[in-house]
C-alpha cells in the first residue's frame, strides 16, 4: 500500500501532460548521445591540450590551447593497454602528448627525438643520434643544453626498447628525458597538430 507521500508523487507524475513527458524523454536521450559522442570522441580521435608552462618555447607558448590527434597513432581503449590500429605511427621531430612516467596522472609535452634501440647524445648545442648530427629541421633549428643525467656530452645514451627520448624546445627551462628518463611508446596520447587558441595564434604545427 502506498504512502501519502508516495500518493502524491505518483499523481504528480500522473499529472504531467503527455507532450511534456515526450519533449522530458527526447532531451534525456540527446543528452545521454551527445554525452557518449563526447567521451568517443576524447577517448579515440582528438583531445584538448592548454599549455602550462614554457618548456616548449617559442614553439608553443603558456596558455595556448592545442588540438592533439589520438587517431594518427590509435586511440587507447579507456583502462586498458589496447590501442586501436592508427593510420601513422610516431615519428622523430612529432610533438607529442604523452602519460608522465614519474607521474602518469599528468600529461606532458615535448619533442620526440629518438627511437627504442638509438642512441642519444647532446653536444655543443647539437643532437646526435647513432653518432649523426641531426638535420631535421624542426630540431636542428634548436640549441640543446647538457642540463641532467641523461645529457652527458661525452658519451651517448641507449633508449630502451619499446620507449622514446622527448626534448622540450625550449632546452635552458625542461623537465623531459634528461632528467627523468624514458617514454614508454605506450605512454603516448597523441600529436599535437593545431593552436586553435588564442585566435591570434591559429597555426597548424610542425
Amino acid at each position: 500500500m502506498l504512502n501519502k507521500k508516495g500518493q502524491i508523487y505518483c499523481a504528480t507524475i500522473a499529472r504531467v501532460p503527455p507532450k511534456v513527458r515526450k519533449w522530458i524523454r527526447e532531451w534525456a536521450e540527446t543528452l545521454v548521445v551527445a554525452v557518449g559522442l563526447a567521451l568517443l570522441i576524447r577517448s579515440f580521435l582528438v583531445q584538448p591540450f592548454k599549455i602550462p608552462s614554457g618548456s616548449m618555447h617559442p614553439t608553443l607558448k603558456i596558455g595556448d590551447r592545442l588540438i592533439v590527434n589520438k587517431l594518427r597513432y590509435g586511440g587507447r581503449v579507456p583502462l586498458t593497454e589496447y590501442r586501436l590500429p592508427g593510420f601513422g605511427k610516431p615519428e622523430r621531430g612529432d610533438i607529442i602528448v604523452f602519460d608522465y612516467p614519474v607521474d602518469p596522472s599528468r600529461d606532458f609535452i615535448k619533442r620526440l627525438i629518438a627511437f627504442g634501440g638509438e642512441t642519444v647524445r647532446i653536444k655543443d648545442g647539437h643532437i646526435y643520434v647513432n653518432d649523426r648530427q641531426l638535420d631535421e629541421p624542426r630540431i636542428a633549428g634548436q640549441h640543446y643544453f647538457n642540463m641532467g643525467s641523461l645529457s652527458d656530452e661525452k658519451k651517448s645514451v641507449t633508449v630502451p626498447e619499446g620507449q622514446v627520448y622527448v626534448l622540450g624546445d625550449n632546452s635552458a627551462s625542461s623537465a623531459d628525458s634528461r632528467y627523468w628518463g624514458f617514454v614508454p611508446e605506450k605512454n603516448i596520447i597523441g600529436r599535437a597538430e593545431w593552436i586553435y587558441w588564442p585566435p591570434g595564434r591559429i597555426s597548424q604545427l610542425k
